[in-house]
């Protein structure tokens, strides 16, 4: 007898049957389940749910629940998906239920819940010419938490001397100081991204999203999300969430398992994008320019998403309303708007407008050419087939023109008129006054270090961007004159105050240098004289051709109108006032709201050197 068999005979009969039946597999662990929740009473009513776990693709799925049934499951090229489509009929009622899976003789319950129809009670969605956004680079701007700068797992640490790095602000932050953004006058918050960016290093910006379910914790948690919106929605303030439809992070889990290989777009040899979104208007492009401009990656660190494969499609826009449903936020910063599928970008649009109507969306089309713009903008004439349905465009050509008007000496096509001619082209346009317009964000050279830091020159443009047609956007440290230019990092410094020890704080207004309380003053004044009379924002405009650098527009409406008199010139100028006289007449009265005085519109008015006037008139 062998030792095996000795110690076979020594075990009680019951246990040999155990020791002779084989281990039993555990069922794969369900690691992803996107989206794990939906609601009733959506347009979009069949959810295509995406399911992760090793081996799952072979499990086959069901489920009861009254008005809701599987209308279909799908598997793609990698064996660890399945997907599960839901068809939540009309009868559906608030409530949860299992996903019950099955491989073989074994099952795992997959728990599932549908919500009530979100309701539009308590939310504003939106945004318009009478809001003002402010915009947050939420690393940057305050940190309320420092327990979450660090979380165990994720590949980096905060650390404020790497200017490259994460900082540590989050979105406690941004809530500890909702007073100071209310009292400013802004009434819409503008967050870079800030879904979960599990990257190695420089991920801090937000843009190389690794889940596109999950606010990063190093910011805070999907419910301190929520939160910040409903918080914002008691103080009548709005929330526009920036989103990527265009790419990923290198990190994210598609990456390493692909739903389908088509997911991303993949080449033989990296291409990067030649960045040249004139190839998507262009009716004489090349094959290989589109390829490159539309399938090449934005960065290594960035891979380039296919969103003309249908389930990738599916997935985006599910994703896009489930936290629109979820949060109850107002609107969307689309990042690098002509760089995914137009088309696809089109059927996204309609999908947010059929469940949520009047839902804003601005897109980000980063061109100085106007044509180029335009081309994307809904109300645009078709263009073979293409239909644009984005309402409102990121500006840049008329913040192009802007950068330039207020440091270069007035000519015939040169200074202020650089303004005039570039709202001469809004013809282009349909609504033009839907557009965002702003003096500098985060990928620009921050405006006060564009004008050297004059005081006069700021409070100039500000005047403009705050009185022209548009929706402005103001960049988080423009009202301080926060400087930076030579590079990202410079154009992204901490906000003073935001972190303990800083030696100025400009929440509280301690330690602030001169300049620095001038412009959060003058700031402060004009947008609050803004949110106070609509004219500045809803009135009609009519500008006059700009005159030896001095430019003046009206907004009007049939109750109120408002002058407005930039001197762009580094002299005194005397301003004849006969040529206004379809819209204005000598002897008007008004009060300048910029510096409270009394005005009398008079037929030679005095002007100081790079000087505005904003006259409320009676």
């Amino acid at each position: 007898m062998n030792r095996f068999s000795r110690f076979l005979s020594a075990v009680p009969i019951a246990m040999l049957s155990l020791i002779a039946m084989p281990a039993l597999a555990a069922f794969p662990v369900v690691d992803k389940v996107e989206p794990a929740n939906w609601w009733v009473g959506m347009k979009h009513n069949k959810v295509q749910v995406l399911m992760h776990g090793d081996g799952l693709a072979k499990a086959q799925a069901k489920l009861s629940y009254p008005g809701v049934t599987i209308s279909g499951t799908a598997v793609g090229d990698s064996p660890n998906y399945l997907f599960v489509t839901l068809n939540i009929g009309a009868t559906a009622k608030p409530g949860s239920f299992d996903i019950v899976l099955s491989l073989g003789a074994d099952t795992k319950k997959i728990p599932y819940t549908l919500y009530g129809k979100p309701s539009r009670q308590g939310r504003i969605l939106g945004f318009n010419p009478s809001d003002v956004m402010y915009m947050i680079f939420p690393d940057r701007f305050a940190n309320g938490n420092p327990a979450n700068d660090d979380v165990a797992g994720m590949r980096e640490k905060a650390n404020r001397k790497n200017e490259w790095g994460r900082h540590g602000g989050d979105l406690a932050g941004i809530v500890n100081n909702l007073d100071y953004l209310q009292n400013l006058g802004v009434n819409t918050l503008w967050l870079n991204p800030v879904l979960e960016n599990d990257m190695p290093g420089q991920s801090y910006h937000g843009y190389a999203i690794t889940d596109l379910y999950k606010i990063d914790p190093r910011f805070g948690s999907n419910e301190e999300y929520k939160a910040l919106v409903e918080k914002c929605h008691s103080r009548s303030m709005k929330v526009v969430m920036d989103m990527v439809a265009n790419h990923i992070g290198i990190e994210h889990l598609w990456m390493k398992d692909a739903p389908q290989k088509t997911w991303v777009h993949r080449h033989a040899e990296y291409i990067n994008s030649n960045f040249r979104l004139s190839v998507v208007s262009d009716p004489y492009a090349s094959s290989s320019d589109s390829n490159t401009m539309l399938n090449g990656w934005f960065s290594r660190a960035m891979p380039d998403l296919a969103q003309d494969n249908k389930m990738l499609a599916t997935y985006l826009i599910q994703n896009t309303l489930w936290w629109i449903a979820y949060s109850g936020l107002d609107g969307i910063r689309m990042d690098t708007w002509p760089y995914p599928d137009k088309d696809f970008m089109s059927d996204w649009l309609r999908a947010i407008e059929a469940d949520f109507p009047g839902f804003s969306v601005v897109g980000e089309v980063w061109s100085d050419d106007v044509a180029l713009e335009a081309y994307f903008k809904k109300g645009a004439p078709t263009r073979k087939g293409y239909v644009p349905e984005l309402q409102s465009l990121t500006d840049f050509p008329l913040r192009a023109a802007t950068q330039k008007a207020f440091n270069d000496a007035g000519g015939w096509d040169s200074g202020l008129m650089r303004l005039y001619n570039i709202l001469a082209m809004d013809f282009q346009y349909d609504h033009p006054e839907q557009n965002v317009i702003f003096l500098d964000n985060h990928d620009l050279g921050r405006f006060a270090s564009e004008i050297k830091s004059d005081i006069n020159k700021y409070k100039l443009a500000l005047t403009f961007l705050l009185t022209t047609r548009g929706v402005p956007q103001i960049y988080y440290g423009t009202e301080i004159m926060m400087e930076g230019f030579s590079n990202d990092a410079e154009k992204r410094h901490d906000f003073p105050g935001g972190w303990e020890g800083d030696t100025s704080n400009v929440f509280k207004g301690t330690k602030l240098g001169a300049k620095q309380t001038e412009a959060l003053s003058f700031t402060k004044n004009l947008l609050n004289r803004r949110k106070n009379n609509p004219v500045f924002s809803t009135g009609k405009l009519k500008h006059f051709i700009p005159e030896d650098n001095v430019y003046v527009y009206f907004r009007y409406n049939a109750k109120a109108k408002v002058m407005v008199i930039l001197n762009g010139d580094d002299k005194a100028k005397k301003l004849k006032t006969k040529r206004f006289a379809e819209i204005v007449s000598a002897g008007a009265t008004g009060t300048d709201v910029l510096s409270g005085k009394s005005v009398t519109i008079v037929p030679e008015m005095e002007l100081p050197a790079r000087s505005a006037m904003v006259i409320e008139l009676k």
